[in-house]
């Protein structure tokens, strides 16, 4: 197992490099930069940069060097914790970034919790009673669920929540709370409101899951080892748990790889739509503006969440099964 463990972690470092690559080249594909938005926008306004304070803005940011230096610059200083600064808010990203990340980090972790506290369950309760009243029941909401957009959910819990209750179901945090500094009231606070941005961002996540596992728990529970098993008076629990689940659980737990970052990144309308003070809102205006450090930043961290998520699902794939240790 320590073997499997050192080279998935070797395959891991080397994949970040890679994405470190791949995510400072795709912030570079636009034409232009920050330098010319801005340009663009104060000469829609009637004014114009001269070409001294143009020439100094791109040395600051160093907009003036090749592509490969700035990417050494930028790698150079987030190995240091120096994130670049951003164009747009001329502030340092990690500050921009803290607590927006340590907020996504939250609401991600707790629909991951709540996607997969529902769907294994709900999914195995289905597949054991195929066709009963309760399985086609989940099948209905299930489909519901898979066809509704999240945003879409958000405004029609927001209108409901505001129409018979009163109050708005957007933000993380209630106003009083919005600028203070962290305490447990505002902690407690937090938690009140993070029920409906989980519940409607797992929705699908947790639709689709329930699918997964039903279909995946079906085909073993046809296998001949299964009936070989409850022929020899195994009991019906401890056999279910035992050998079909644990097979069955696999693919489930292969997707905490992609389910990380959809999570994250299927968040970012959601997270316009309630309001919520995540680094999705932050990427959007990010890239709109082409604030390169600011997005290549927030896309790198992304990229290492789903290297974080694939390690994990390996880990506990290895776990579960003892086979995936030799691939």
């Amino acid at each position: 197992m320590l073997t499997y463990v050192l080279r998935r972690l070797l395959y891991m470092v080397l994949v970040v490099v890679a994405l470190s690559v791949v995510s400072f080249i795709v912030i570079q594909l636009p034409p232009g930069d920050f330098l010319t938005e801005r340009m663009a926008a104060m000469l829609a306004a009637g004014t114009e940069m001269a070409d001294s304070e143009v020439a100094a803005l791109r040395a600051q940011y160093g907009l003036d060097l090749p592509m490969y230096r700035q990417y050494l610059r930028w790698v150079g200083g987030f190995l240091g914790g120096h994130f670049g600064m951003s164009f747009q808010w001329n502030t340092p990203v990690g500050e921009l970034i803290g607590d927006r990340l340590l907020l996504t980090v939250l609401l991600s972790a707790t629909t991951l919790l709540f996607t997969y506290a529902l769907a294994i369950p709900i999914g195995i309760y289905s597949a054991t009673h195929q066709y009963s009243p309760v399985d086609y029941t989940v099948t209905g909401v299930g489909f519901i669920g898979l066809a509704t957009p999240n945003f879409l959910l958000a405004l029609i819990l927001m209108f409901l929540f505001f129409k018979y209750f009163g109050f708005s179901v957007g933000g993380l945090f209630s106003p009083e709370y919005l600028n203070q500094p962290w305490s447990t009231a505002k902690f407690v606070d937090l938690l009140t409101h993070l029920p409906i941005p989980v519940i409607v961002i797992g929705t699908a996540g947790t639709a689709g899951l329930i699918r997964v596992m039903r279909g995946t728990l079906l085909d073993e529970l046809k296998k001949q080892y299964v009936v070989t098993a409850r022929s020899k008076g195994a009991a019906e629990t401890r056999l279910l748990f035992r050998y079909p689940v644990r097979v069955a659980i696999n693919p489930i737990i292969s997707t905490v790889g992609w389910l990380l970052p959809e999570i994250v990144s299927g968040a970012t309308i959601v997270s316009l739509v309630l309001s919520l003070p995540t680094t999705g809102p932050l990427l959007f205006q990010a890239l709109l503006s082409q604030d390169m450090f600011l997005s290549a930043t927030i896309l790198m961290l992304l990229s290492v969440l789903t290297v974080i998520g694939t390690f994990i699902s390996d880990i506990l794939l290895g776990l579960l099964d003892p086979r995936i240790r030799l691939a």
